[in-house]
């Protein structure tokens, strides 16, 4: 899990290249409090549940100083780790290194530069077999923003 959210931050931190292609990223048009209603909801109704929320934007602006932080990067910023024993067993059946996909994660932000902009994304996985569960993460997404 700690792997993940390195990858995560790491990635959130690039460049919008970079940040392009590891990142699938949609702007949300509501509140950062609504969008993670919705990423919760189209979890939960799918009938997953989500194993972990972490807290990447409290913890970072928790930090801040004593890494030597200068600008707050996230106001908000969650991270939603959930698992689909169907498709992680499926995925796991077409190749057991397929493991370092799981647990899936969706991550909701709303930016730290007083814009309010709040975004839902999720990373990218492989071309292959875990392009179902990028599926799946995109159908969460589209749920929670009300696509």
């Amino acid at each position: 899990m700690r792997r993940l959210l390195i990858c995560l931050l790491t990635a959130l931190a690039l460049p919008g290249i970079a940040l392009a292609e590891g990142v699938k990223l949609h702007d949300f048009d509501g509140s950062f409090d609504d969008a993670t209603f919705g990423v919760e909801s189209a979890i939960v109704d799918r009938g997953l549940v989500i194993d972990f929320t972490s807290h990447v934007g409290e913890m970072l602006n928790r930090t801040k100083s004593d890494v030597g932080g200068s600008k707050a990067l996230f106001k908000n910023a969650e991270v939603y780790l959930f698992c689909s024993a169907v498709l992680s067993r499926k995925m796991m059946e077409a190749d057991i290194n397929n493991i370092a996909h799981c647990p899936y994660g969706v991550f909701v932000t709303e930016a730290g530069d007083g814009s309010g902009k709040v975004q839902i994304g999720y990373r990218k996985m492989p071309k292959g077999p875990m392009q179902e569960v990028e599926a799946l993460l995109e159908a969460i997404v589209q749920d929670a923003i009300g696509e």
